[in-house]
């Protein structure tokens, strides 16, 4: 890739923490590449720990354990974040490092968003739900891509492009953490993925509907 790289458009990159995190990670060798990989990790540590709490009984432990979910997929994002910039920023630029940024967060959403599906129990259509959601998020990315082979421009709208879906993802972990401790019925993981799933259905359209526009104006 070129020096001509559209990259998605994140606030936190042009922030002095993010360049001086990402300036150090480069001086000590990281690899972009790596760092992408890493992101799955994190991904499948999050998506552990929403299976497992289904699986216990002690209330500490599936506190710990929704807090641990919230924590690892920031950590995923994080990863997202510095990839990027050790690539761009630090000069470690691949031929492959496009293949790495890419892939691995379709997998990464995926874990999530069937793993949040599989630890929720209320109505019975959670698991379901789960791979629905998982597969509209792949969906808003293959329009993305799918737009830009055809020769239109990177679409990164919403309203459920990636951050907007690991905001919901988190946001449910934390608020599952207080049902616990509150005794309250589990709705949290239940409604993120329902919301999940119909953004990133309207996400998939509004991208497709801009995409066909530029292409046809031209």
């Amino acid at each position: 890739m070129g020096e001509t790289l559209v990259r998605r458009p994140i606030a936190a990159r042009d922030t002095k923490w993010a360049a001086a995190v990402a300036r150090r990670l480069a001086l000590l060798g990281v690899r972009p590449n790596a760092v992408s990989l890493l992101s799955v990790v994190c991904a499948g540590a999050a998506a552990a720990c929403l299976v497992g709490q289904e699986r216990i009984g002690s209330t500490a432990l599936r506190v710990s354990l929704f807090i641990g979910a919230a924590a690892f997929i920031q950590l995923r994002l994080l990863c997202n974040l510095f990839d990027g910039m050790i690539a761009v920023e630090g000069g470690f630029r691949s031929k492959s490092g496009e293949i790495y940024n890419e892939l691995p967060d379709r997998f990464s959403d995926a874990f999530v968003l069937v793993a949040a599906g599989c630890g929720a129990s209320r109505l019975g259509f959670e698991r379901e739900l789960g791979w629905a959601a998982a597969l509209l998020a792949v969906l808003t990315a293959y329009v993305r891509a799918l737009g830009a082979q055809a020769g239109a421009s990177q679409q990164f709208c919403g309203p459920m492009a990636k951050q907007q879906r690991m905001f919901v993802m988190t946001l449910a972990c934390l608020l599952s953490a207080v049902e616990v401790l509150l005794g309250a019925p589990p709705r949290a993981l239940t409604a993120a993925l329902l919301l999940v799933a119909v953004g990133s259905a309207a996400t998939a359209a509004r991208r497709t509907a801009r995409i066909v526009r530029e292409l046809e104006s031209r």
